[in-house]
């Protein structure tokens, strides 16, 4: 018994490392999507994903596709259409398959796969810029195309005859 709950938990270790390393469920849980409890929706999706394959024999692919996109939408208000579902979907088979078959520790590699992966996205991955940027420069531009007539100069602001002051960024 003891050996069958450390094999269901590499098992549920895996399901983590798939929809942890997931870009679609990374980006709804770092800007907010699932609310203020988001990263404990996606740890509580780990669980109840990992039941579901244990719950359901013989899945394929297009039943873990369309729960996984319910649990997306359900939980995160998210539509996945970046085309990476399938991929998710047929790791996650594929693993439960390793699993299964007692392959344990193919099932091990292909955890630290992922896991070594990821790691190495975040450590190369670019910063992003913040939405405050966009928007000061959506407002730079509102400004001058309402106000034609004003020069351009390096002063952050300049007040203008009809009333209006031009707010530009200083470089």
């Amino acid at each position: 018994m003891a050996a069958s709950a450390a094999s269901r938990e590499l098992f549920k270790e895996g399901v983590r490392a798939v929809l942890h390393t997931w870009p679609v469920l990374q980006i709804a849980v770092d800007n907010g999507f699932g609310g203020v409890y988001g990263q404990q929706k996606a740890d509580w999706m780990v669980d109840v994903v990992q039941q579901y394959f244990h719950d359901n024999a013989d899945l394929q692919q297009s039943e873990v596709e369309d729960f996984i996109a319910e649990l997306m939408d359900q939980e995160f208000d998210t539509v996945i259409d970046d085309g990476s579902l399938p991929q998710v979907s047929i790791s996650l088979l594929q693993m439960f398959s390793q699993w299964q078959q007692g392959a344990l520790q193919q099932l091990q590699h292909t955890i630290d796969t992922l896991t070594k992966k990821s790691q190495r996205a975040k450590v190369t991955a670019p910063p992003t810029p913040s939405d405050d940027d966009s928007d000061d420069e959506a407002q730079v531009m509102e400004c001058e195309t309402s106000s034609s007539s004003a020069s351009r100069t390096d002063a952050p602001s300049q007040d203008e005859e009809d009333g209006w002051t031009v707010v530009r960024k200083k470089k």
